[in-house]
């Protein structure tokens, strides 16, 4: 029998203890029974160091923070290490592996700011509140955002992370339907249609107890989705949320759609991101050691740009097959799409991808 042991990593200005199975930082890995560690997380970890670090900064009280599903810990460690303020951390996980290697992680770490929890995490979140949230599973959040919403305080954040992104594109939709309560659909933008499936199933799950959402940052990569989202609490925030919950057809987003296709959602339709606090969390990087701060640079500026797009975007590529030529360079189409009056934005979601208020027929027109 091989036993695997543990290494020491460094990210920021922390080295931990994981099981480090995983050498790649590309793709989710496989679980088994060990603490996961996941190098690919690493810009992930980065982000949420200094949207919590603004979070405190903006806190008039002792900060909560809750690392969920902690796993090796490193999440929960790196924010109890590389924060500065009034605050604590919870870090929890029902693992005996994962809890023994959060504690010798605080150990290495000489950290006392840390309560080690080993609990399943909707009964702890049922005992506590907390001012910001952290549920990245293996998986799908979905079992997790009712206590959450139920736990967190009044203006508190909550991140989630999925990676069942299969259900939420529309590989399998019956998984979709059952999970998140919609209908997903495949197409060029399905990843844009998953993570508004999924702020949309947050929305109407923070509803039922009249509070609203406010997604701070919202996005995608290959392989997960990631939201940040801001609660709070009354009715008029609710009912404000749930004029952005509908139920959309693809004739309203796509190039072209057979008549027949079912509609998709409901869906969160309003903003991903927030641009006055991206603007002051942007602005936190420069006081943090990071490995990624560079990429995190340029991933928050594109963030910015995208706060105020429509929903939904074209590609070069896509519109260029269905014309039945060769696409422009994005560069042009921004140019003629701006000098005629229209608003264009770039988007994370794809490299040839642009959002704008142009109608259909004037970036035809263009092309």
């Amino acid at each position: 029998m091989i036993v695997q042991k543990t290494e020491i990593v460094k990210e920021g200005k922390t080295e931990s203890l994981v099981f480090k199975k995983k050498v790649t930082k590309k793709g989710p890995g496989s679980k088994d029974n060990k603490p996961f560690y996941n190098p690919s997380m690493e810009l992930s970890r980065d982000l949420s160091i200094v949207i919590n670090q603004w979070i405190i900064n903006n806190c008039k009280k002792h900060a909560h923070l809750l690392d969920g599903l902690g796993a090796s810990g490193i999440r929960g460690v790196r924010l109890a290490n590389e924060l500065d303020g009034d605050f604590d951390v919870t870090i929890n996980d029902w693992n005996e592996k994962a809890f023994s290697l959060i504690k010798k992680n605080l150990e290495l770490n000489k950290l006392d700011n840390v309560i080690v929890s080993q609990k399943n995490l909707n009964v702890l979140l049922s005992e506590n509140n907390y001012h910001y949230i952290d549920i990245d599973p293996f998986g799908s959040p979905a079992h997790f955002v009712d206590s959450a919403i139920r736990s967190v305080y009044n203006h508190g954040l909550i991140a989630c992370s999925a990676t069942d992104t299969a259900a939420l594109c529309g590989i399998y939709p019956n998984v979709c339907l059952r999970r998140y309560g919609a209908r997903t659909f495949q197409s060029s933008v399905k990843h844009e249609i998953g993570l508004r499936i999924l702020l949309g199933f947050i929305c109407r799950e923070t509803a039922k107890y009249d509070k609203g959402i406010e997604p701070i940052i919202s996005y995608s990569t290959d392989y997960y989705f990631r939201v940040y989202v801001k609660i709070r609490n009354g009715k008029s925030y609710a009912n404000k949320s749930m004029e952005n919950f509908s139920v959309i057809s693809p004739k309203e987003i796509l190039i072209f759609s057979d008549n027949d296709e079912h509609d998709m959602g409901p869906l969160w339709l309003g903003k991903l991101h927030n641009k006055k606090a991206i603007k002051e969390i942007r602005t936190l990087l420069f006081k943090k050691e990071l490995n990624t701060k560079n990429s995190l640079w340029k991933l928050l500026s594109l963030f910015e740009e995208e706060a105020n797009a429509p929903p939904f975007f074209y590609t070069t590529d896509d519109i260029a097959s269905f014309l039945k030529m060769a696409p422009p360079k994005i560069e042009k189409i921004f140019e003629k799409l701006t000098n005629k009056g229209y608003k264009v934005f770039r988007t994370h979601f794809s490299s040839t991808g642009f959002k704008t208020n142009a109608p259909l027929d004037e970036i035809k027109k263009v092309f």
